[in-house]
């Protein structure tokens, strides 16, 4: 495909370099000629300089060949400005954009063919806001994703030796669960991935990514750490729209504290928040972490605007007693680093907002994206079309089907019917199956498999 992205930072950067690797063709526009220059240092990409919602830039990037739009670059009216002209003058086919601001995403009319032509808007906050929520109902993980409209998930859990399956094989599973359904569809050890063979001795310290129906995987996180105490108190830092998103998404079942540094902000926020308490001050003070018993906290989030300001207040917390920390990274680089030591769970917007992009660009009927491991690893939601006799994976179950290795397929959806997959499931037209992909380069195989063959 002929893509523009508009906007050379970070996401649009990670995604150039992504998806021109697939073999797209790419052009990414900016102002600034730094970046750009930076840019072409490193991929294999067009670049123009311009403003993003100028027709002549628009021209010059080859708005009038392009199969789609991607406009992630800082300003909401701009990304919205550029896809109204891509639409009215170049009548490009599909357009994307980034949009943070709650005053027009709320509004469910200013979207659509006869009004602002995005045809995807994509709001990192909302985003973060899921992940946090969903991180926060299921202890113990540090990756819950969600496919087949919510009924499934994904999850990533870290070992540790009070688990009851560490040291046992991955087989031993169904022994520890009967009548539970799950998939163990990667093992990462030492940052290094393994293939989840039944033979397999899971270990201390393990990284283990399953699918499973959400009711189940509580029992089955406990497989893998033993018991985890579940939330009661939650302290956030930042009373920004993801901060104050949160809380609102939580306070009716935890008790939420929100710690805000400015004066209006804390006052605003406070107007709409029913049952949590807003408290004005600095979430780096020690002084007061001790008033407000941080000692008791369960979760600390850190969610400011400043990286920072986070990770002080976050290793501040963590140091002084809240069981947990979680904290925003607005810097891709910074995340790997941060993870995993004194900081439980690190979120990128950054990633979050890829991720929920790449659901798009996927050849084929691709229905939900996640980049898992920080962009390391994928899990792909996809439609199965064609017949017996022009597809290479209906009629045939799992152990039949040539899969890529480096790739697991982990579950299916079959109308109403969740099937966790097993050697023996067979693949139906229209099923949708969730794969988990370790080896990227593996991802347009993966694609082309559920396709029918022309």
């Amino acid at each position: 495909m002929k893509i523009i992205i508009l906007g050379a930072g970070q996401v649009g950067v990670f995604l150039a370099h992504k998806l021109s690797e697939e073999g797209h063709d790419i052009t990414i526009v900016d102002t600034l000629d730094e970046q750009l220059q930076d840019v072409v240092a490193h991929y294999d990409v067009r670049t123009v300089i311009g403003p993003a919602s100028y027709p002549q830039t628009l021209s010059s990037a080859g708005a009038d060949q392009a199969d789609m739009l991607i406009a992630v670059t800082k300003s909401d009216e701009t990304n919205m400005l550029a896809c109204q002209v891509a639409s009215t003058l170049y009548k490009v086919p599909r357009k994307i954009a980034r949009i943070r601001s709650k005053e027009y995403l709320t509004r469910a009319d200013l979207f659509g063919i006869d009004a602002i032509p995005v045809d995807i808007a994509i709001s990192p906050e909302q985003l973060v806001i899921d992940s946090l929520s969903q991180l926060i109902q299921y202890p113990g993980a540090f990756h819950v994703y969600d496919f087949a409209d919510g009924q499934i998930g994904l999850v990533g859990v870290r070992t540790t030796r009070l688990g009851p399956l560490v040291n046992h094989k991955i087989k031993d599973l169904k022994k520890h669960l009967p009548g539970v359904q799950v998939r163990i569809v990667g093992v990462y050890r030492n940052n290094s991935p393994m293939m989840p063979a039944g033979n397999l001795i899971i270990e201390e310290d393990d990284e283990v990514f399953f699918i499973a129906k959400k009711r189940d995987i509580r029992v089955i996180i406990r497989e893998f750490r033993g018991s985890d105490i579940h939330p009661r108190r939650i302290m956030i830092a930042g009373g920004g729209n993801i901060g104050s998103g949160l809380a609102q998404a939580l306070e009716s079942q935890y008790q939420v504290k929100v710690i805000e540094a400015r004066r209006h902000r804390a006052e605003q926020i406070s107007e709409f928040l029913d049952n949590t308490h807003v408290l004005l001050g600095d979430s780096t003070s020690e002084e007061l972490l001790l008033e407000e018993n941080i000692e008791h906290i369960d979760i600390f989030c850190a969610l400011t605007n400043a990286d920072d300001t986070n990770i002080i207040s976050s290793l501040l917390a963590k140091r002084m007693g809240a069981k947990k920390v979680f904290c925003i990274i607005n810097r891709i680089s910074f995340v790997n680093l941060i993870e995993g030591g004194k900081i439980d769970i690190a979120i990128s917007p950054q990633f979050e907002t890829i991720g929920s992009i790449l659901a798009h660009i996927r050849r084929g009927d691709v229905t939900q994206v996640h980049a898992v491991r920080h962009g390391s690893a994928e899990a792909l939601e996809t439609v199965v079309h064609g017949n017996l006799s022009t597809s290479k994976v209906i009629g045939r179950s799992i152990s039949d089907i040539i899969f890529p290795e480096g790739a697991v397929i982990g579950a299916i959806l079959r109308g109403d019917e969740i099937l966790i997959a097993h050697h023996d499931t067979v693949i139906e037209e229209n099923d949708h199956v969730i794969s988990f992909v370790y080896d990227l380069s593996l991802i347009k195989k993966v694609e082309n498999l559920f396709q029918a063959i022309s």
